[in-house]
């Protein structure tokens, strides 16, 4: 399976970076590459990671890495996986999956 990154993941991402970096940028470093390196792994078996709460779609799942939320979308038909966002306490909701 293919892995794509919405832009708005990608922003996010950078936000979460950006403001662990204010603190340590070896932190945020270290924190990106695991963060990244752990992403990589979720197309093996993407249905192993819980499913949206409050959603019925068994193809929206999230990945939990500490503390942050990486809701995604498991696309059968163009076999990829979708990463939609990344939060942790925010609020963050699905826009009828931004770009998909």
């Amino acid at each position: 399976m293919i892995l794509e990154k919405l832009p708005r993941f990608n922003d996010e991402l950078e936000e979460i970076v950006l403001f662990i970096a204010e603190d340590s940028s070896n932190r945020a470093l270290e924190f990106y590459d695991e963060l990244l390196s752990k992403i990589e792994k979720i197309p093996l078996s993407p249905f192993i990671y819980r499913q949206k709460e409050g959603l019925e779609d068994e193809n929206i799942r999230e990945f939990i890495f500490k503390g942050y939320v990486v809701p995604f979308f498991i696309d059968d038909e163009e076999d990829k996986i979708v990463l939609l966002g990344i939060f942790n306490q925010n609020l963050w909701a699905i826009d009828k999956y931004d770009d998909k």
